[in-house]
């Protein structure tokens, strides 16, 4: 199916990626964290045995700063930063393991970054050795690691595959030299078909690329050789990203000459030019930048109606309970959101308390032994959900991850105040169909559903009622 241009033009307006309900800037500032680790321990007992845990690891080293990134990330050559980190990680994990009354069973671990291969082998079995020690690894696990494809070795992919891990995501992003000069992305496309080959013969059955466009530089008959080149290698899996350009939050895109970014006609075009390949060479378009193969396991999710949606993107597990450990993390427990420090100083300092207290002299801290003093958890912003915000977060999971959604009866006042006044406007653009019991998104809606979900979003609707300054990069 073609898009619209006109529909893409009319639809191109900040709205969230929704990896999160409510989104990261409705959180508090601040968390009490002895009510998180209170909700914590009570979603522990009540999902573990049930549904089993995800993680997610935060590994935030790179040797060099790729300027089009937007993540929390630390640049350094000093490879001694990994133990005294990892060191961190695994006695924040040993404080969440104090909250468990039992061997927690873990159902999904991602290390992400940063660059979590800029980690030695041998320093990533030590990691995931400490983390499963006493744990139970669900059977249906999926475990899965970024790497990039300059410093991914095959001693690194064979360690995680003795580990349990099956799944790959490369960081390809764009293979035009110019456009890799400008992002400080340097990276030979015979890297990243070494390491993808290695992968699949070590084992691996699942591998993945992201690709960006709307980056500096890039034009539509760049971009279609680089997706070509990268298609020649069949990933499994693409996620197709819109570059956000947001250098007042992210430093390194200040060093862009903003007459370089492609304007909004062109960076549609990119888009449009992306989708046509991956479709015309057999790629499903999942929604929400995602593309896959029949057969990868997001497609099959897709198909039988058992996708969910969470931090890391799409996901085949739903387990009802995400812990992030590392700076910057962020933990969902389904009714609570939780982030750890951004900074390495705070972080640490809260892992390394060198003044022993009692449990009650402070909120979320643990009395540790003698050989480690109280320590403190990491937390330091998050968000309790209300009964509003549960409602109308599985609407958006209903819409991202189904393509439908049925409305309850208790929530019509609300939903007639702010949601059906914007689905009556999807609807005139034959985006949904709709009445006052459910929502069906139509295959055309199905390349808006950041805009049909932000009908759902409350937060974002009343903010747009007192006209207050948008948060968040434009849809497309």
């Amino acid at each position: 199916m073609t898009i619209d241009p006109v529909l893409l033009h009319k639809y191109n307006v900040p709205v969230p990626r929704y990896t999160s309900y409510p989104t990261v800037p409705c959180w508090n500032d601040h968390i009490d964290a002895s009510r998180w680790t209170s909700l914590f321990q009570q979603q522990f007992s009540e999902q573990n045995r049930r549904k089993g845990i995800s993680l997610y690891l935060h590994l935030p080293f790179c040797e060099s700063l790729c300027t089009y990134c937007g993540c929390n990330k630390k640049i350094t050559t000093n490879h001694s930063v990994e133990n005294e980190y990892l060191q961190a990680i695994i006695t924040e994990w040993s404080l969440y393991r104090q909250l468990m009354t039992e061997a927690p069973v873990i159902r999904e671990m991602h290390l992400g970054g940063g660059t979590p291969t800029f980690f030695s082998p041998r320093n990533l079995e030590k990691l995931i050795n400490a983390i499963t020690k006493d744990a139970i690894v669900h059977p249906d696990h999926e475990f899965s690691i970024e790497g990039h494809p300059n410093n991914t070795t095959k001693e690194h992919m064979e360690t995680l595959y003795q580990h349990g891990f099956r799944r790959i995501s490369f960081g390809v992003q764009d293979n035009d030299p110019t456009v890799q000069r400008i992002i400080n992305r340097i990276q030979p496309f015979e890297n990243v078909q070494r390491v993808t080959e290695q992968a699949r013969a070590i084992g691996f059955t699942a591998v993945n690329f992201d690709l960006i466009y709307g980056l500096p530089l890039q034009t539509c008959s760049s971009i279609e050789k680089s997706i070509l080149q990268s298609l020649q290698l069949k990933p499994d899996r693409v996620a197709f990203y819109s570059y956000a350009h947001v250098p007042w939050t992210s430093r390194g895109q200040r060093l862009f000459d903003e007459n370089d970014l492609p304007g909004a006609e062109l960076k549609m075009e990119l888009y449009q030019t992306g989708r046509k390949l991956f479709v015309d060479h057999g790629y499903t378009d999942i929604g929400m930048d995602h593309f896959a193969l029949p057969g990868d396991a997001l497609h099959t999710a897709w198909q039988q109606g058992t996708l969910h949606r969470n931090f890391m993107g799409y996901t085949t597990q739903h387990s009802g309970l995400l812990l992030g450990l590392g700076v910057s993390a962020i933990s969902d427990a389904g009714i609570a959101f939780a982030q750890n420090h951004k900074t390495l100083h705070d972080y640490y300092k809260c892992l390394t308390s060198p003044n022993p207290i009692l449990p009650s002299e402070g909120v979320g801290r643990y009395a540790g032994s003698d050989s480690h003093p109280s320590l403190i958890f990491p937390v330091t912003k998050g968000y309790f959900l209300t009964g509003e915000d549960e409602a109308f977060r599985s609407y958006i999971l209903d819409v991202i991850c189904r393509g439908k959604t049925t409305f309850q009866a208790d929530h019509l006042p609300v939903l007639r105040q702010y949601t059906f006044p914007e689905l009556a406007l999807l609807e005139t653009d034959q985006l949904i169909t709709w009445n006052e019991k459910e929502l069906q998104v139509t295959d055309k809606g199905r390349h808006f559903l950041r805009n049909i979900c932000k009908a759902f979003d409350m937060h974002l609707l009343r903010r747009q009622a007192n006209a207050e300054k948008p948060l968040y990069s434009k849809a497309i």
